[in-house]
């Protein structure tokens, strides 16, 4: 694995914001991304730094999984434009017969079937990981482990930094909630294996709380798509005050890309895909459906890639065993692997077309990714397969080694041999006089 995997591994394994809180003062800057594409297609997230000083460090993790979160103010250079390349999505009203089927009612399950977070419930601006029993596609890429924020959103990174309101979340009303404020107000959810709901309920805005309790979910389905749901919105999402906290509703994707720097790496979040959603459509028994489309990371085999006509632009990464078009989460590891160049071969070039007189020794080799043939050209030392007749008059690669293991043998019988005989030519010797001795030594009368 190269340098950003394992940094990017370690880093996930590690408490919450303990490492990133730091690292991200110093180093998220708004600097350019150098892309082998147009560059006019990554779009920059800059953020104020100068307001980073008036919020909280992250605390380190509880044991059952809490982290504190102070989200900064969200003040964006620029949008980031939906191109329906990634999902599709539909809006539902209170008078749609469909809004009623798409809401998830978890009074009426069984009580162990759904979970009241017993932190999430009692505090402000607090986040909770949570495992999934089910691969759930976002962006193509399968997530297994999802972060719950008190403030209305899911967190779907796999590096969890104090900008988690940021990028990478599924927000059905992204907003400064208190759940704290009333034990009426609960962050509950429930995971049935194919369908995963996570509910804020009776939740109130930070200082606005004399103005009502908002009721809203949002559902993952392991197809990949993403229902949100609002059963109480007593204040128009409008006239939500985003100062305090990113007021956001919608989908949001972003990889991280890592540049050396003279004395330090420096790491930088860029969002590539943003689905915003119209908010004067959310009112009161209003749901969105959200439909994933093809995606390239989808596929997994080079042939699928290459050829599917349901998406453009993918390429395959043998080294990799991927199929990107070189703009997702996974892009720093892309570059690292020159994967850009990598996937500009074709299928045949991974998997030549052998003889059938070599196919049953071919068989009982393991099969590992092969380079390219035009690699085989500039490297002829290293041969995985080698199709023509063998030639029994040459000299076999273990020659040499057998020839250094007779030639010791013959050797040592040979010093063998000469110590032989020159003990029985020289026996005033005194090791072999002694030893004449000892041989002929009378026995002991008795």
């Amino acid at each position: 694995m190269g340098f950003c995997t394992v940094l990017l591994i370690c880093l996930s394994q590690a408490d919450f914001g303990r490492v990133w809180a730091q690292e991200y003062k110093d180093s998220y800057r708004g600097t350019p991304l150098r892309t082998d594409g147009d560059t006019a297609s990554f779009q920059r997230t800059r953020r104020d730094w100068e307001d980073q000083l008036r919020h909280r460090e992250v605390r380190n993790a509880q044991a059952d999984g809490g982290v504190d979160i102070s989200p900064l103010s969200d003040n964006m250079t620029r949008t980031v434009e939906d191109s329906q390349k990634y999902y599709s999505w539909e809006s539902f009203g209170p008078e749609d017969e469909k809004t009623e089927s798409l809401w998830i009612d978890l009074k009426n399950l069984h009580k162990s079937q759904v979970k009241i977070h017993g932190i999430l419930s009692n505090t402000h601006r607090q986040a909770a990981r949570v495992a999934l029993s089910f691969d759930f596609p976002f962006y193509g890429h399968s997530i297994r482990q999802i972060i719950v924020a008190t403030g209305g959103f899911i967190f779907m990174g796999e590096i969890t930094h104090r900008m988690l309101t940021a990028t990478q979340y599924v927000a059905p009303l992204m907003a400064n909630f208190d759940p704290s404020f009333s034990k009426n107000s609960t962050v509950c959810y429930m995971d049935n294996g194919t369908l995963f709901v996570v509910q804020w309920d009776k939740v109130r805005l930070k200082d606005r709380e004399n103005e009502g309790a908002f009721t809203f979910q949002a559902a993952l389905l392991s197809n990949g798509s993403i229902i949100f749901n609002y059963r109480e919105v007593p204040v128009p999402v409008e006239k939500i005050n985003s100062t305090e906290h990113p007021v956001k509703v919608g989908l949001s994707e972003a990889f991280m890309a890592a540049s050396q720097l003279s004395d330090s790496t420096q790491r930088t979040i860029y969002e590539y895909h943003r689905v915003e959603i119209d908010t004067t459509k959310i009112i009161s028994g209003s749901a969105f459906e959200f439909t994933p489309l093809p995606t390239c990371p989808q596929h997994t085999t080079c042939e699928l890639c290459l050829t599917s006509n349901l998406t453009t632009g993918c390429g395959w990464c043998n080294t990799l065993q991927r199929c990107s078009d070189g703009v997702d989460r996974h892009r720093q590891e892309w570059l690292d692997y020159n994967c850009p160049e990598e996937s500009k071969g074709k299928c045949e070039d991974y998997n030549p077309v052998l003889p059938d007189a070599t196919m049953s020794s071919f068989n009982n080799l393991s099969l590992e990714p092969t380079p390219s043939l035009a690699d085989l050209g500039e490297q002829p030392v290293t041969r995985d397969i080698d199709s023509s007749p063998p030639d029994h008059t040459g000299i076999t690669e273990n020659t040499p080694i057998i020839a250094g293991v007779v030639a010791a043998l013959v050797l040592l019988v040979t010093l063998t041999l000469l110590a032989v005989y020159y003990i029985n030519t020289h026996p005033t010797v005194a090791p072999p006089f002694y030893l004449m001795q000892v041989r002929k030594k009378p026995t002991t009368e008795h």
